[in-house]
């Protein structure tokens, strides 16, 4: 993929929220991720499966929007704009604890914790095992050292929450033993800057693993709720604890190679895209779609959710023409 393609899909996209099969670009598409999709190890009967699938690809958005504008925030902050910087962080809650949580109910995400820790494991097996060795491989074969290195590295981190993650599981199934702590996080800063790797290729790696990260933080973010109602709070801690460092440290490093984060003003201009093509094109299609197939309940969810998404439109274009 060129450069110029990834950047039309970052403008058409935005929040990545993409609807591959919509007016974006076939460039604009969001790339498969891990975790075994974003439907869980609970996912609901009855659903069609081209609704299941739109739900998939909205979580997708909402979770890298809840990432993105978390940095977008924190830039915002430098640039002594706290308006914009409370804009952002409100809206990334909603992202997260809306849209995202309501539509993972819709797709059975959450499941039981047995079942939650085995679809982690899943997840950070191919990440620690295919994804990350294999993008480390091809930035080093393009001259893209700090890549290679900080894949290299994130595949190392998976590793551990691997091993963690299944020390875990035979905890729960057996009764037997302690669920291991949490690993420490050490946040890495997203400064406005251009991307800092020269391959098309490794841009677009850059690309699907930040996706990767961000739907891993709200999935986890999630499964750990579920531990702490469920009686389980080391279980809730180690869950909160990876969520951490997949946005972070993970998610964060990626960013900074990719070059997400701009001025605050461009970042507005993207994310003002994003909100209208959600609000405009995205929702109201998966709306209609799921109302024709008898899913009235998705129908409502999505058409709720173009509401508020036009909303945050007015909102960030409002920060636009007044910076504050």
């Amino acid at each position: 993929m060129k450069r110029f393609a990834l950047r039309a899909a970052l403008a058409c996209l935005s929040t990545a929220a993409a609807a591959a099969a919509l007016t974006c670009p076939a460039s604009a598409t969001v790339p498969s991720v891990p975790h075994g999709g974003v439907s869980g190890p609970a996912a609901t009967a009855g659903l069609n499966p081209q609704t299941l699938a739109d739900l998939e690809t909205s979580m997708h958005g909402e979770a890298y929007a809840n990432a993105s504008y978390t940095f977008y925030a924190a830039q915002a902050d430098r640039e002594n704009l706290p308006a914009t910087a409370r804009l952002y962080r409100k809206t990334a809650s909603v992202e997260l604890n809306e849209h995202f949580r309501k539509e993972a109910a819709l797709a059975g995400v959450v499941g039981s914790d047995t079942d939650n820790l085995r679809a982690a494991i899943a997840g950070e097996t191919y990440e620690t095992n295919v994804m990350y060795p294999t993008f480390a491989r091809q930035a080093a074969a393009d001259g893209d050292d700090n890549a290679a290195e900080l894949f290299t590295e994130i595949a190392k981190d998976e590793a551990q929450h691997l091993a963690r993650f299944r020390a875990a599981l035979e905890v729960v199934e057996t009764g037997r033993g302690r669920i291991p702590a949490p690993p420490p996080v050490d946040p890495v800063e997203v400064p406005a800057g251009d991307p800092q790797v020269h391959s098309a290729r490794t841009l677009a790696n850059l690309d699907t693993a930040m996706h990767g990260e961000a739907l891993a933080h709200a999935r986890y973010t999630l499964y750990a709720e579920h531990a702490a109602a469920d009686g389980r709070p080391a279980l809730a801690r180690l869950f909160r604890g990876t969520a951490g460092i997949e946005l972070r440290e993970h998610f964060a490093g990626e960013a900074k190679l990719y070059g997400l984060v701009r001025t605050t003003r461009e970042n507005l201009t993207k994310t003002i895209a994003g909100e209208r093509y959600e609000a405009e094109v995205m929702y109201p299609a998966f709306a209609r779609r799921a109302e024709a197939v008898g899913d009235q309940k998705a129908a409502r969810l999505f058409r709720h959710n173009a509401a508020d998404e036009a909303g945050h439109a007015r909102a960030f274009q409002r920060m636009l023409d007044n910076p504050r």
